[in-house]
């Protein structure tokens, strides 16, 4: 049975899928995505994404005026494949739509709406060992705060990080700590949670987002300021935290170990209290 993905309204099988190559989203990486976890046949924390997809299409200025119904398409693709009682995720893409390849914004064009459902467990190999992680420069555009899908340097990032068996890149701006290649990056010294404040620099991630929650209810100071990456080296532990890698210990960087080279207490206390609120 082919899997069912839904496309500018309809629901369809993926292999019937056809989308114009003229489609901004091919031609520019003119567009923005989301991607949802869901726990239990449950979305998690689905309000903020959805408030983070509307900025993300502000920002870009994309038309998109059906946010209302996209629970109901969310849940009728986890349905149709068969995923309601898996841990599963939900892809959402939304481009400028298509038209003739000009550079400037077409006066007439509709956004092209493409979403698909898949299965998401959780890696506890990972979350439960920890992970090596690799530093990268961070040359990616001034605009990180837009989800968007013009990925190319996260990919080769990616992609440099799996060469050198460490399972993310984490970025380095003008000798500051900004994020993940696909992550968000929390470090601790001391007892103390660091974290680049939000900005134009980062993505603003949902996962973060709980994670800094967690930290104030349990009484864990927070700094969020840019960590020099000379100070990498004196930090205790180390997380990265996101929609896929939930929130996952880091246990060696570049090839040093983190601490003792297990997760730390701060970061295990955090992931227990994080698969806690799945449960809510």
């Amino acid at each position: 049975m082919a899997e069912t993905i839904y496309l500018d309204g309809k629901f369809i099988p993926k292999n019937k899928a056809l989308i114009s190559p003229e489609d901004r989203g091919f031609n520019f990486a003119d567009g923005v995505y989301e991607v949802v976890k869901y726990y239990r046949g449950k979305p998690f924390r689905f309000e903020d994404h959805l408030d983070r997809l509307k900025r993300s299409l502000l920002e870009a200025r994309i038309d998109f005026d059906e946010l209302d119904q996209l629970e109901a398409v969310f849940q009728t693709l986890l349905e149709q494949n068969k995923l309601t009682d898996h841990e599963a995720g939900i892809y959402l893409q939304i481009t400028r739509g298509s038209n003739t390849r000009i550079h400037s914004f077409p006066e007439k064009i509709s956004p092209t709406i493409y979403a698909t459902g898949f299965p998401f467990p959780s890696n506890w190999d990972q979350l439960g060992n920890g992970v090596k992680v690799i530093t990268a420069e961070d040359i990616r555009w001034l605009r990180c705060d837009i989800k968007s899908i013009s990925l190319l340097p996260n990919v080769l990032a990616a992609e440099k990080a799996r060469e050198q068996d460490a399972v993310e890149a984490i970025f380095i701006r003008n000798g500051i700590v900004t994020e993940g290649s696909h992550s968000s990056f929390l470090a601790v010294r001391n007892g103390v949670i660091y974290t680049h404040p939000i900005s134009n620099l980062i993505l603003p991630g949902i996962t973060r987002k709980v994670v800094l929650e967690i930290c104030k209810e349990g009484n864990i100071p927070i700094v969020e300021e840019g960590i020099p990456a000379l100070e990498l080296q004196n930090m205790d532990e180390m997380l990265i935290v996101g929609t896929g890698s939930e929130v996952t210990p880091v246990v060696k960087i570049d090839d040093k170990l983190v601490g003792n080279g297990k997760p730390g207490p701060i970061t295990l206390f955090i992931q227990e209290k994080f698969f806690e609120s799945t449960l809510l």
